[in-house]
Protein backbone atom coordinates (compact mmCIF):
# COMPACT_ATOMS: atom_id res chain seq x y z
CA UNK A 1 0.00 0.00 0.00
CA UNK A 2 1.31 3.44 -0.91
CA UNK A 3 4.02 2.12 -3.26
CA UNK A 4 4.23 1.41 -6.95
CA UNK A 5 4.26 -2.40 -7.39
CA UNK A 6 7.73 -3.78 -8.08
CA UNK A 7 6.79 -7.38 -8.93
CA UNK A 8 3.93 -9.12 -10.68
CA UNK A 9 2.69 -10.55 -7.38
CA UNK A 10 2.52 -7.11 -5.78
CA UNK A 11 0.66 -5.77 -8.82
CA UNK A 12 -1.89 -8.59 -8.69
CA UNK A 13 -2.46 -8.17 -4.96
CA UNK A 14 -2.96 -4.43 -5.31
CA UNK A 15 -5.23 -4.92 -8.31
CA UNK A 16 -7.32 -7.36 -6.28
CA UNK A 17 -7.79 -4.88 -3.45
CA UNK A 18 -8.70 -2.09 -5.85
CA UNK A 19 -10.90 -4.37 -7.97
CA UNK A 20 -13.17 -5.10 -5.00
CA UNK A 21 -14.43 -1.51 -5.09
CA UNK A 22 -15.07 -1.66 -8.83
CA UNK A 23 -18.06 -3.90 -8.08
CA UNK A 24 -20.06 -0.71 -7.49
CA UNK A 25 -19.86 -0.11 -11.24
CA UNK A 26 -22.47 -2.83 -11.57
CA UNK A 27 -25.16 -0.18 -11.87
CA UNK A 28 -23.93 1.35 -15.17
CA UNK A 29 -23.04 -2.13 -16.50
CA UNK A 30 -26.60 -3.29 -15.76
CA UNK A 31 -27.94 -0.21 -17.51
CA UNK A 32 -26.01 -1.14 -20.65
CA UNK A 33 -27.06 -4.80 -20.57
CA UNK A 34 -30.78 -4.22 -20.02
CA UNK A 35 -31.39 -3.45 -23.71
CA UNK A 36 -32.77 0.05 -23.21
CA UNK A 37 -30.16 1.61 -25.50
CA UNK A 38 -29.20 1.17 -29.10
CA UNK A 39 -26.11 -0.76 -30.12
CA UNK A 40 -24.21 2.41 -31.01
CA UNK A 41 -24.97 3.93 -27.59
CA UNK A 42 -23.95 0.72 -25.81
CA UNK A 43 -20.64 0.56 -27.72
CA UNK A 44 -19.79 4.22 -27.14
CA UNK A 45 -20.84 4.12 -23.49
CA UNK A 46 -18.92 0.87 -22.96
CA UNK A 47 -15.79 2.43 -24.43
CA UNK A 48 -16.23 5.46 -22.20
CA UNK A 49 -16.69 3.27 -19.12
CA UNK A 50 -13.62 1.20 -20.00
CA UNK A 51 -11.56 4.35 -20.50
CA UNK A 52 -12.81 5.67 -17.17
CA UNK A 53 -11.78 2.46 -15.34
CA UNK A 54 -8.32 2.41 -16.93
CA UNK A 55 -7.73 6.04 -15.95
CA UNK A 56 -8.92 5.36 -12.40
CA UNK A 57 -6.62 2.34 -12.00
CA UNK A 58 -3.66 4.28 -13.37
CA UNK A 59 -4.16 7.10 -10.89
CA UNK A 60 -4.67 4.86 -7.88
CA UNK A 61 -1.76 2.61 -8.84
CA UNK A 62 0.78 5.30 -9.59
CA UNK A 63 -0.14 8.25 -7.41
CA UNK A 64 -1.23 6.94 -3.97
CA UNK A 65 2.21 7.45 -2.44
CA UNK A 66 3.07 10.71 -4.18
CA UNK A 67 3.80 13.63 -1.88
CA UNK A 68 5.25 15.98 -4.48
CA UNK A 69 3.22 18.10 -6.85
CA UNK A 70 1.69 15.80 -9.50
CA UNK A 71 2.57 16.00 -13.16
CA UNK A 72 0.33 17.65 -15.72
CA UNK A 73 -1.04 14.31 -16.93
CA UNK A 74 -2.63 13.69 -13.53
CA UNK A 75 -4.75 16.82 -13.80
CA UNK A 76 -5.60 15.95 -17.40
CA UNK A 77 -6.80 12.47 -16.44
CA UNK A 78 -8.89 13.83 -13.54
CA UNK A 79 -10.44 16.41 -15.86
CA UNK A 80 -11.19 13.71 -18.44
CA UNK A 81 -12.81 11.52 -15.78
CA UNK A 82 -14.98 14.40 -14.65
CA UNK A 83 -16.05 15.14 -18.21
CA UNK A 84 -16.81 11.45 -18.84
CA UNK A 85 -18.84 11.20 -15.63
CA UNK A 86 -20.77 14.35 -16.44
CA UNK A 87 -21.42 13.34 -20.06
CA UNK A 88 -22.43 9.74 -19.34
CA UNK A 89 -24.62 10.67 -16.39
CA UNK A 90 -26.33 13.49 -18.26
CA UNK A 91 -27.11 11.38 -21.34
CA UNK A 92 -27.71 7.91 -19.87
CA UNK A 93 -29.38 8.65 -16.57
CA UNK A 94 -29.01 8.27 -12.82
CA UNK A 95 -27.36 4.83 -12.96
CA UNK A 96 -24.13 6.53 -14.04
CA UNK A 97 -23.92 9.01 -11.16
CA UNK A 98 -21.73 6.53 -9.25
CA UNK A 99 -18.83 7.52 -11.52
CA UNK A 100 -18.52 10.77 -9.58
CA UNK A 101 -17.71 8.77 -6.42
CA UNK A 102 -14.73 7.25 -8.19
CA UNK A 103 -13.64 10.70 -9.37
CA UNK A 104 -13.73 11.94 -5.76
CA UNK A 105 -11.67 8.95 -4.59
CA UNK A 106 -9.19 9.52 -7.43
CA UNK A 107 -8.83 13.17 -6.40
CA UNK A 108 -8.09 12.12 -2.84
CA UNK A 109 -5.54 9.56 -4.03
CA UNK A 110 -3.79 11.55 -6.74
CA UNK A 111 -3.75 15.17 -5.55
CA UNK A 112 -1.75 16.76 -2.74
CA UNK A 113 -3.69 17.26 0.48
CA UNK A 114 -4.09 21.02 0.07
CA UNK A 115 -5.61 20.54 -3.41
CA UNK A 116 -7.66 17.44 -2.60
CA UNK A 117 -9.42 19.29 0.26
CA UNK A 118 -11.04 21.48 -2.38
CA UNK A 119 -11.29 18.99 -5.27
CA UNK A 120 -13.28 16.36 -3.36
CA UNK A 121 -16.06 18.77 -2.25
CA UNK A 122 -16.01 20.28 -5.75
CA UNK A 123 -16.65 16.91 -7.39
CA UNK A 124 -19.38 16.24 -4.82
CA UNK A 125 -21.09 19.51 -5.74
CA UNK A 126 -21.00 18.55 -9.43
CA UNK A 127 -22.47 15.16 -8.46
CA UNK A 128 -25.28 16.82 -6.53
CA UNK A 129 -26.06 19.21 -9.38
CA UNK A 130 -26.05 16.50 -12.03
CA UNK A 131 -28.15 14.25 -9.82
CA UNK A 132 -30.74 16.99 -9.31
CA UNK A 133 -31.06 17.23 -13.07
CA UNK A 134 -31.18 13.55 -14.12
CA UNK A 135 -32.84 12.14 -10.98
CA UNK A 136 -35.70 14.49 -10.38
CA UNK A 137 -37.34 12.47 -7.61
CA UNK A 138 -34.08 12.80 -5.72
CA UNK A 139 -34.01 9.18 -4.66
CA UNK A 140 -30.46 8.28 -5.73
CA UNK A 141 -28.03 11.16 -5.62
CA UNK A 142 -28.31 11.92 -1.84
CA UNK A 143 -27.12 8.36 -1.19
CA UNK A 144 -24.02 9.06 -3.34
CA UNK A 145 -23.05 12.43 -1.89
CA UNK A 146 -21.89 11.05 1.46
CA UNK A 147 -19.90 8.14 -0.11
CA UNK A 148 -18.20 10.61 -2.46
CA UNK A 149 -17.13 12.82 0.45
CA UNK A 150 -16.15 9.92 2.68
CA UNK A 151 -14.28 8.09 -0.10
CA UNK A 152 -12.30 11.15 -1.16
CA UNK A 153 -11.30 12.19 2.35
CA UNK A 154 -10.66 8.55 3.33
CA UNK A 155 -7.97 8.43 0.63
CA UNK A 156 -6.41 11.52 2.19
CA UNK A 157 -6.29 9.66 5.49
CA UNK A 158 -4.80 6.60 3.82
CA UNK A 159 -2.07 8.70 2.22
CA UNK A 160 -1.27 10.32 5.56
CA UNK A 161 -1.12 6.90 7.20
CA UNK A 162 1.19 5.59 4.48
CA UNK A 163 3.40 8.67 4.82
CA UNK A 164 3.60 8.18 8.59
CA UNK A 165 4.47 4.50 8.21
CA UNK A 166 7.18 5.38 5.71
CA UNK A 167 8.63 7.98 8.07
CA UNK A 168 8.56 5.46 10.92
CA UNK A 169 10.45 2.95 8.79
CA UNK A 170 13.05 5.58 7.90
CA UNK A 171 13.31 6.62 11.55
CA UNK A 172 13.80 3.00 12.58
CA UNK A 173 16.58 2.61 10.01
CA UNK A 174 18.19 5.84 11.24
CA UNK A 175 18.02 4.70 14.86
CA UNK A 176 19.60 1.37 13.91
CA UNK A 177 22.38 3.17 12.03
CA UNK A 178 22.98 5.52 14.95
CA UNK A 179 23.08 2.60 17.38
CA UNK A 180 25.60 0.80 15.18
CA UNK A 181 27.70 3.97 14.88
CA UNK A 182 27.61 4.49 18.64
CA UNK A 183 28.65 0.89 19.22
CA UNK A 184 31.55 1.29 16.80
CA UNK A 185 32.63 4.46 18.59
CA UNK A 186 32.40 2.73 21.97
CA UNK A 187 34.45 -0.19 20.74
CA UNK A 188 37.03 2.13 19.16
CA UNK A 189 37.38 4.11 22.41
CA UNK A 190 37.69 0.95 24.50
CA UNK A 191 40.28 -0.65 22.24
CA UNK A 192 42.30 2.55 22.00
CA UNK A 193 42.37 3.05 25.75
CA UNK A 194 42.96 -0.60 26.57
CA UNK A 195 45.61 -1.34 23.98
CA UNK A 196 47.29 2.05 24.25
CA UNK A 197 47.89 1.58 27.97
CA UNK A 198 48.78 -2.12 27.77
CA UNK A 199 51.10 -1.83 24.78
CA UNK A 200 52.86 1.18 26.30
CA UNK A 201 53.46 -0.81 29.47
CA UNK A 202 54.63 -3.87 27.52
CA UNK A 203 57.03 -1.72 25.49
CA UNK A 204 58.41 -0.09 28.62
CA UNK A 205 58.92 -3.38 30.44
CA UNK A 206 60.48 -4.95 27.34
CA UNK A 207 63.04 -2.15 27.22
CA UNK A 208 63.75 -2.58 30.92
CA UNK A 209 64.15 -6.34 30.53
CA UNK A 210 66.52 -5.82 27.61
CA UNK A 211 68.71 -3.48 29.65
CA UNK A 212 68.70 -5.80 32.68
CA UNK A 213 69.24 -9.06 30.83
CA UNK A 214 73.07 -9.18 30.69
CA UNK A 215 73.80 -8.21 34.28
CA UNK A 216 70.57 -8.79 36.23
CA UNK A 217 68.79 -11.83 34.82
CA UNK A 218 66.56 -12.26 37.88
CA UNK A 219 65.13 -8.73 37.56
CA UNK A 220 64.84 -9.18 33.80
CA UNK A 221 62.86 -12.37 34.37
CA UNK A 222 60.55 -10.43 36.70
CA UNK A 223 59.95 -7.87 33.97
CA UNK A 224 59.23 -10.64 31.48
CA UNK A 225 56.74 -12.10 33.95
CA UNK A 226 55.08 -8.68 34.21
CA UNK A 227 54.92 -8.52 30.42
CA UNK A 228 53.12 -11.87 30.35
CA UNK A 229 50.70 -10.74 33.06
CA UNK A 230 49.93 -7.46 31.30
CA UNK A 231 49.44 -9.27 27.99
CA UNK A 232 47.00 -11.73 29.50
CA UNK A 233 45.08 -8.95 31.23
CA UNK A 234 44.97 -6.96 28.00
CA UNK A 235 43.49 -9.99 26.23
CA UNK A 236 40.82 -10.32 28.92
CA UNK A 237 40.07 -6.59 28.74
CA UNK A 238 39.74 -6.68 24.96
CA UNK A 239 37.32 -9.60 25.16
CA UNK A 240 35.23 -7.75 27.74
CA UNK A 241 35.28 -4.60 25.65
CA UNK A 242 34.10 -6.47 22.56
CA UNK A 243 31.34 -8.09 24.62
CA UNK A 244 30.29 -4.72 26.04
CA UNK A 245 30.91 -5.69 29.67
CA UNK A 246 34.10 -3.69 30.25
CA UNK A 247 33.68 -1.19 33.11
CA UNK A 248 36.93 -0.35 34.91
CA UNK A 249 37.00 0.74 38.56
CA UNK A 250 38.88 3.70 39.92
CA UNK A 251 40.65 1.62 42.58
CA UNK A 252 41.89 -0.85 39.97
CA UNK A 253 43.13 1.91 37.69
CA UNK A 254 44.93 3.61 40.60
CA UNK A 255 46.85 0.41 41.26
CA UNK A 256 47.59 -0.06 37.55
CA UNK A 257 48.72 3.56 37.20
CA UNK A 258 51.09 3.21 40.17
CA UNK A 259 52.70 0.13 38.60
CA UNK A 260 53.02 1.66 35.14
CA UNK A 261 54.44 4.96 36.41
CA UNK A 262 56.85 3.22 38.77
CA UNK A 263 58.14 1.09 35.91
CA UNK A 264 58.80 4.29 33.94
CA UNK A 265 60.69 5.80 36.89
CA UNK A 266 57.96 8.33 37.71
CA UNK A 267 57.16 8.96 41.37
CA UNK A 268 53.45 8.87 42.17
CA UNK A 269 51.37 10.65 44.79
CA UNK A 270 47.68 9.84 45.00
CA UNK A 271 44.95 11.56 46.99
CA UNK A 272 41.89 9.48 46.24
CA UNK A 273 39.44 8.66 49.07
CA UNK A 274 38.41 5.10 49.78
CA UNK A 275 35.52 4.34 49.64
CA UNK A 276 34.47 6.67 46.87
CA UNK A 277 31.55 8.91 47.91
CA UNK A 278 28.61 9.46 45.60
CA UNK A 279 29.93 7.82 42.42
CA UNK A 280 27.65 5.63 40.35
CA UNK A 281 29.01 2.86 38.15
CA UNK A 282 29.01 4.89 34.93
CA UNK A 283 30.59 7.98 36.48
CA UNK A 284 33.25 5.96 38.30
CA UNK A 285 33.99 4.11 35.04
CA UNK A 286 34.42 7.42 33.20
CA UNK A 287 36.89 8.65 35.84
CA UNK A 288 38.73 5.32 35.70
CA UNK A 289 39.15 5.68 31.94
CA UNK A 290 40.37 9.25 32.50
CA UNK A 291 43.01 8.07 34.96
CA UNK A 292 44.15 5.32 32.60
CA UNK A 293 44.50 7.73 29.67
CA UNK A 294 46.31 10.31 31.81
CA UNK A 295 48.75 7.73 33.19
CA UNK A 296 49.42 6.37 29.69
CA UNK A 297 50.20 9.87 28.40
CA UNK A 298 52.55 10.54 31.31
CA UNK A 299 54.45 7.32 30.58
CA UNK A 300 54.62 7.87 26.81
CA UNK A 301 54.98 11.62 26.36
CA UNK A 302 55.78 13.62 29.48
CA UNK A 303 59.31 12.68 30.58
CA UNK A 304 58.13 13.58 34.10
CA UNK A 305 59.67 12.68 37.43
CA UNK A 306 56.53 13.18 39.52
CA UNK A 307 52.81 12.59 38.87
CA UNK A 308 50.06 13.64 41.26
CA UNK A 309 46.55 12.14 41.10
CA UNK A 310 43.79 13.65 43.22
CA UNK A 311 40.02 13.22 43.45
CA UNK A 312 37.96 16.01 44.99
CA UNK A 313 34.26 15.69 45.73
CA UNK A 314 31.98 18.70 46.08
CA UNK A 315 28.58 17.52 47.40
CA UNK A 316 27.06 21.01 47.19
CA UNK A 317 27.94 21.40 43.52
CA UNK A 318 27.22 17.71 42.93
CA UNK A 319 30.46 17.01 41.03
CA UNK A 320 33.58 14.91 41.46
CA UNK A 321 36.80 16.13 39.82
CA UNK A 322 39.80 13.95 39.05
CA UNK A 323 43.03 15.90 38.52
CA UNK A 324 46.20 14.31 37.13
CA UNK A 325 49.25 16.57 36.78
CA UNK A 326 52.95 16.00 36.11
CA UNK A 327 56.16 18.02 36.10
CA UNK A 328 57.25 16.95 32.62
CA UNK A 329 57.89 19.07 29.57
CA UNK A 330 54.20 19.34 28.71
CA UNK A 331 52.73 19.55 25.21
CA UNK A 332 55.15 20.84 22.61
CA UNK A 333 52.67 23.10 20.80
CA UNK A 334 49.03 23.98 21.14
CA UNK A 335 46.96 21.90 18.76
CA UNK A 336 43.97 19.61 18.45
CA UNK A 337 43.54 16.74 20.87
CA UNK A 338 44.67 13.30 19.93
CA UNK A 339 42.42 10.28 19.58
CA UNK A 340 42.83 9.31 23.22
CA UNK A 341 41.78 12.65 24.68
CA UNK A 342 39.00 13.00 22.09
CA UNK A 343 37.58 9.59 23.00
CA UNK A 344 37.93 10.41 26.71
CA UNK A 345 35.99 13.64 26.24
CA UNK A 346 33.22 11.64 24.53
CA UNK A 347 33.13 9.15 27.41
CA UNK A 348 32.82 11.92 29.97
CA UNK A 349 30.14 13.66 27.92
CA UNK A 350 28.09 10.45 27.87
CA UNK A 351 28.32 10.38 31.68
CA UNK A 352 27.29 14.05 31.89
CA UNK A 353 30.83 15.24 32.63
CA UNK A 354 33.55 17.29 30.95
CA UNK A 355 37.29 17.25 30.25
CA UNK A 356 39.76 20.13 30.46
CA UNK A 357 43.50 20.10 29.80
CA UNK A 358 46.12 22.75 30.42
CA UNK A 359 49.78 23.33 31.21
CA UNK A 360 50.77 22.80 34.83
CA UNK A 361 52.34 25.60 36.81
CA UNK A 362 55.81 24.02 36.59
CA UNK A 363 55.59 23.47 32.83
CA UNK A 364 54.05 20.01 32.89
CA UNK A 365 50.57 18.91 31.93
CA UNK A 366 47.29 18.85 33.88
CA UNK A 367 44.17 16.86 33.04
CA UNK A 368 40.88 17.49 34.85
CA UNK A 369 37.88 15.19 34.44
CA UNK A 370 34.60 16.22 36.11
CA UNK A 371 31.54 14.01 36.48
CA UNK A 372 28.24 14.53 38.31
CA UNK A 373 27.53 12.73 41.59
CA UNK A 374 24.52 10.52 42.02
CA UNK A 375 21.77 12.75 43.58
CA UNK A 376 21.06 10.51 46.60
CA UNK A 377 24.73 9.85 47.23
CA UNK A 378 25.54 13.54 46.92
CA UNK A 379 23.00 14.45 49.61
CA UNK A 380 24.26 11.67 51.88
CA UNK A 381 27.83 12.83 51.39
Amino acid sequence: MGRIPETRKQALVKLAWIGIWLLYLGSPVSDLSDGHHSVAVVVLAGLGLALFVVAYLALVFLRTSADERPATWVYEILAAQTVLSLGLSSTLGKDWLVLFVYVAVACGAALPAEEARWAVPGVTVVLAGTGAWVDSPGELYPALVIPALLGGFAMLGVKQLVRTMRELREARKTVAQLAATEERLRLARDLHDLLGHSLSLITLKSELAGRMLPARPEEAAQQVGDIERVSRQALVDVREAVSGYRRPTLAGEVAAARGALASAGVAVRTHIPDPLPGLAGDTEGALAWALREAATNVVRHSGAALCVCALTVDPEAGVAVLTVSDDGHGPAVAGPRGNGLTGLAERLALAGGSLTTARAGDGGFTLRAAVPLAPVAARAS
